[in-house]
């Protein structure tokens, strides 16, 4: 083991990483037992980074400051449990003749190094690298190799199947480290922590006569995943509504529950919905990224064609008015009203939304969620909110004639509403409005502009082949004259995008702008088909076209345009 040669504090005064001063005050700071390092780098005094070579370099120990996980070694990572390696901030590399290359952040921790020797029956090479980095390639390597719950099915056997009910702090522990060894615990816990792997936006737990079978959606389809044997429904069932906090006696009544997780080192939030069937208590859980909803709340990484976002940008600047949002369920419609709001969020903008649920917190933005058992609903809602003074209001959406009339009042009084509204496409939602019972001449002087959208699959970049399409292909999307050279893309299959040949969804758009012809067709109560004539002889792309424009780029695949469009093409 490698021995102390020259002091700590010594090389970093010798490098200029710290100063005297900082020094002096880090030994005052300092509590018993407490690293001098570790109140160095709590001060702000001393970089992770710098910290970590000063200790390579004071234990004459490589510095390592990158881990690249695909150089890494699943089998050896395996055999260590993650919250073992996160608490002693360590982790296996590689082997070789010479024995085995971990990567530590403290090298005088020693028993943690031991221990390794003996698990692997092998000398153990340790390589200096900062702690975040070491932590940060934990939940990225584990993620990978963590046991899925397929695997998890042969620990059930006759095994007593144990509920343990667990309160969830506000910082809940990551699920990967857990130490509950119940079986039926790790059978749930390994049907969450696939999910999020396998990048699910729901989990099914649905319930047959004879048989259980757990289904992920992913990407907008469901996927058979496992079928557990019948007689572990009520175990499987009561452990889901336990960590809800729901009422497991309760199974005749519908309820919903929120469960709160770190699975991998990412935050997790969990809609759980149960509903009494025939054959016992069927359940969906929706899985919210909490990281990756901050990423996706950005209007430039929707999929915007580049005229439509300059339109839907100058749009959402206007002062007042109604931009909707339109389309089927989970057809992203929420996601793009997001992107909207925090595109024009600053602190001189008080933008409240009322909602059903709130998918993702948006940074200083006032989030109300509708709660129908106190009769908070969308309209009693709106109103209190023109009460505080909003620039910019979310409704979640318009479902009836009293919420689409103060949506509209609001409007015509100075405030920017958006909201979404079920119709199938952008033309309808005018008439939609007007057979609620809206005025025409109401809806024709506050709205102004509708977006209709879908969201397709995104060929799976690694698989993907090209292929000459037929003429009769192309004529069944629209596309008359072929790309240029003759060429599209279909769906292939590999095991990144688990033999789908599809990896993620982007969405296509149809953006209506309200304009005096419009208004004027609206006032003579001219029916959707009217509105559409005149919006495709002004030069509007629809959506079938907008999809066809991704077809051509080799962006998704014909087959796939037909299936969220068939409505739109037949």
């Amino acid at each position: 083991m490698a021995t102390a040669r020259k002091s700590f504090e010594s090389i970093l005064l010798d490098r200029s990483w710290v100063s005297a001063q900082d020094l002096d005050k880090a030994r005052q700071r300092k509590k018993p037992g407490q690293e001098l390092a570790d109140v160095l780098v709590e001060m702000g005094a001393l970089e992770p980074q710098r910290l970590a070579r000063a200790l390579a370099q004071e234990y004459r120990l490589p510095f390592q400051a990158h881990i690249d996980e695909h150089a890494l070694e699943p089998k050896l990572v395996a055999k260590i449990p993650i919250n073992y390696a996160k608490k002693n901030k360590l982790l296996p590399i590689s082997s070789s003749g010479d024995g085995i290359t971990v990567a530590v952040a403290d090298p005088s921790n020693y028993e943690p190094l031991d221990d390794l020797r003996l698990l692997f029956n092998a000398q153990i090479q340790p390589v200096v690298a900062p702690g975040e980095v070491i932590v940060e390639a934990i939940n990225r390597i584990y993620d990978q190799v963590a046991t899925t719950a397929e695997d998890l099915m042969v620990d059930l056997g006759d095994e007593r199947l144990d509920l343990v009910a667990s309160e969830l702090a506000n910082e809940p522990l990551d699920l990967l480290e857990s130490d509950d060894a119940a079986p039926i615990i790790k059978l749930v816990n390994g049907i969450l922590s696939q999910a999020v792997k396998d990048r699910a936006s729901d989990i099914h737990v649905e319930v047959f006569e004879s048989e259980l079978v757990v289904r992920f959606r992913v990407d907008g389809m469901l996927y058979d995943v496992l079928s557990p044997p019948k007689r572990l429904q009520p175990a499987i069932t009561s452990r889901i509504k336990v960590m809800a906090g729901l009422n497991i006696a309760e199974k005749r009544l519908p309820q919903d529950g929120r469960i709160r997780l770190r699975i991998a080192g990412r935050d997790i939030d969990i809609r759980v919905s149960s509903i009494p069937t025939a054959f016992g208590e069927r359940i969906v859980l929706r899985l919210l990224d909490r990281a990756q909803g901050a990423l996706v709340v950005n209007l430039d990484h929707l999929g915007f064609s580049g005229e439509n976002l300059k339109k839907i940008d100058r749009l959402i600047r206007q002062s007042h008015g109604i931009i909707l949002a339109t389309g089927p369920t989970g057809s992203g419609k929420s996601t793009t009203l997001y992107a909207c709001l925090s595109r024009i969020n600053s602190p001189e903008k008080n933008i409240i939304t009322i909602e059903d649920p709130i998918e993702y917190q948006l940074r200083g933005v006032g989030q109300m969620q509708v709660n129908p058992k106190i009769d908070l609903t969308f309209a009693s809602g709106l109103r209190s909110i023109l009460r505080q003074d909003p620039d910019v209001i979310m409704v979640g959406e318009i479902r009836d004639s009293e919420t689409a009339e103060i949506a509209i009042t609001a409007a015509l009084t100075g405030h920017l509403v958006f909201s979404t509204i079920h119709t199938n496409d952008s033309f309808g939602a005018i008439t939609r409005l007007v057979d609620m019972g809206i005025e025409p001449f109401l809806v024709s002087s506050s709205i102004l502009a509708v977006l209709a959208q879908r969201l397709v699959r995104k060929l799976c970049a690694d698989c993907r082949e090209a292929y000459a399409p037929t003429q009769a292909e192309l004529a069944r999307i629209g596309v008359r004259n072929g790309s240029a050279n003759g060429m599209v893309h279909r769906p292939k299959g590999c095991r990144n995008c688990r033999n789908t040949g599809y990896r993620g969804r982007m969405a296509i758009q149809e953006l209506m702008i309200m304009d005096d012809n419009i208004r004027a067709l609206v006032m003579q109560h001219a029916d959707s088909a009217t509105i559409r004539r005149h919006c495709t002889s002004q030069g509007m792309t629809l959506l079938r076209e907008d999809g066809a424009l991704r077809v051509m780029a080799g962006e998704t695949s014909i087959e796939e345009l037909l299936r969220v469009t068939q409505e739109d093409i037949d």
